[in-house]
């Protein structure tokens, strides 16, 4: 098996304007929807991302935050096992962030032997 790298993006406010009732139903989903990958021995690791940050760019210049000039942020990630690149996109069909209007991009996660 190889390991995918599953990005999650949304709309900056998307998860803000939830109910609690809205934000407990949300969270179930994802704890069903990793709950599923994690029972078929697929799950690696999966964390959400905080909104604070730095940027560092080239000639020593630091700027705030993780921000980026697009309608969109990263939100979180998940690594899963998969036996190919098809396998990894069949698993992200499922992910909340879809029924949201997000977007899941899966990239491989190549190994370094250092």
């Amino acid at each position: 098996m190889k390991e995918f790298m599953m990005i999650f993006r949304s709309e900056p406010n998307a998860w803000g304007n939830l109910s609690p009732e809205q934000m407990q139903a949300s969270t179930k989903k994802w704890q069903d929807w990793i709950g599923g990958i994690a029972a078929q021995e697929k799950f690696v690791s999966t964390n959400r991302l905080g909104f604070s940050g730095k940027t560092i760019k080239p000639n020593d210049v630091t700027i705030d935050g993780p921000y980026a000039e697009l309608k969109e942020i990263v939100g979180g990630y998940m690594v899963v096992k998969a036996k190919n690149l098809e396998d990894a996109v069949q698993m992200a069909k499922g992910c909340p962030t879809i029924s949201i209007g997000g977007s899941v991009e899966i990239r491989d996660v190549m190994e370094i032997n250092l």
